[in-house]
């Protein structure tokens, strides 16, 4: 196994073990609980509330409570619709975020910071740039209740400007929960989202695992001993190096299977080992033969803070055609390749990636976090030497939250890319952030 793959899975159990389950809440829950002070509660109804201080608190924590949730993601809503019953919580909310970037000695083109489009030969015409974009403003709606025979029960929808230029409107989550069980379009179940460290990049750390499914995903927490586990039927796609002469995708007809473990020893911290299976069907047109390869993937990521104010984040991930699920490779047919020496035939592609980050908080409204991230292609046979080999990524951020809901930040990035001919090319960018959420 690669040493820095190695390197990488002893930090991760580092972090862990450097976790103590009697550590004081950490700033960034700290930061989170002001944000819920801010929350302003209509009732509707008629009737005088029944309901106490602690038990609005606990519907609130409710917004939050998302094993998938990322830094990225909205708050929850301004306003709160409540039943004075407590039985129904409705919230309407958005976020209306910007960006602009700037790069140099090296120019990626995309508002993404991906390693992946980094241009490994100089281009005079596009060795500088200057970008903006409002992608990633969004609008959603959540509304949570009980039921005598359901339970716990809510629905989300989240649409977001991430098309076009960053402003096509594009459904970005939409599904119901009732009790354990998950359905509709969501994130995938071998995804971590509360284990990628905070960003002004949209894009995040290389081989972020971040890919949204429609799914039925079945997930219990076993409360006294913070253990959590869930399992996922979703809908398959892919992208294969087909040619349509020698090589045709086939019908994809089962689905991705995927599942985790995970144990928590505070709200926001916890260890995850997360798993999937993927089936990729194609056609030998030079043989007359069908085949279907099996993909793989596995991922170990933790979040922790030893102490108050710095939390740490840790993910690795490997395995074969796995990383349709996100990062560099999730940017070009990887999930199967030609085989050049069997014309007719495709293979998997084995890989890895990870990341590393810290976040420092000097108070509740200003933090610092830095990340480095590798994503690695290792082929089983001779690739074309203008292949993608490797990936680096590395952001220093600052953020600063003027009130709970209003942030801005700036960020620097560098990253490189690496082609199996040796040929390689670096990137540079500062970016800036301002986002409302409402």
């Amino acid at each position: 196994m690669h040493r820095t793959l190695i390197a990488s899975c002893v930090a991760l159990t580092a972090t862990v073990f450097a976790a103590d389950a009697s550590t004081p809440d950490s700033m960034r829950k700290q930061a989170q609980d002001e944000l819920k002070d801010s929350h302003q509660i209509v009732y509707f109804g008629n009737g005088s509330s029944t309901l106490t201080s602690d038990s609005i608190r606990a519907r609130i924590d409710r917004f939050y409570e998302d094993q998938f949730r990322q830094f990225q993601d909205p708050a929850a809503p301004y306003f709160l619709f409540m039943s004075r019953s407590s039985d129904l919580t409705m919230g309407i909310g958005g976020l209306v975020r910007m960006r602009g970037y700037y790069d140099w000695g090296g120019a990626v083109p995309a508002s993404g910071f991906s390693p992946y489009f980094i241009p490994v030969t100089p281009d005079p015409l596009n060795d500088k740039a200057l970008g903006t974009t409002p992608a990633g403003t969004a609008f959603f709606m959540r509304v949570l209740g009980h039921n005598a025979r359901l339970g716990d029960f809510q629905g989300y929808i989240e649409a977001n400007f991430n098309g076009y230029q960053g402003r096509d409107f594009h459904l970005k989550k939409a599904y119901v929960i009732v009790g354990d069980w998950t359905v509709g379009y969501a994130s995938s179940t071998f995804g971590d989202g509360s284990a990628v460290p905070p960003t002004v990049d949209a894009a995040g750390p290389t081989m972020k695992m971040d890919a949204t499914n429609v799914l039925v995903r079945y997930m219990h927490t076993f409360k006294k001993t913070g253990i959590t586990l869930a399992a996922s039927l979703e809908t398959p796609s892919m992208s294969l190096q087909t040619d349509g002469t020698h090589t045709a995708a086939r019908t994809q007809y089962l689905p991705n299977v995927a599942a985790f473990v995970q144990y928590a020893w505070a709200s926001d911290q916890h260890v995850r080992l997360s798993a999937i299976t993927r089936f990729l069907p194609y056609r030998d047109m030079i043989n007359g033969e069908n085949h279907m390869p099996v993909g793989y993937g596995f991922q170990l990521s933790t979040v922790a803070s030893p102490i108050p104010a710095l939390t740490l984040y840790a993910t690795v991930n490997a395995g074969k055609s796995y990383s349709n699920f996100g990062g560099d490779f999730l940017l070009g047919k990887y999930d199967l390749v030609s085989d050049t020496e069997n014309p007719g035939r495709l293979n998997t592609t084995p890989g890895f990636g990870y990341f590393v980050g810290a976040s420092y908080h000097f108070s509740t409204r200003l933090f610092a976090t830095a990340t480095f991230g590798q994503g690695r292609y290792l082929p089983t046979d001779d690739p074309a030497g203008t292949d993608y080999k490797y990936g680096l990524y590395t952001a220093v951020n600052l953020f600063y939250n003027i009130t709970p809901r209003f942030q801005v930040g700036g960020e620097f990035n560098i990253g490189k890319r690496q082609d199996f001919d040796r040929q390689h090319g670096w990137a540079r960018r500062i970016g800036a952030m301002a986002q409302f959420s409402f």
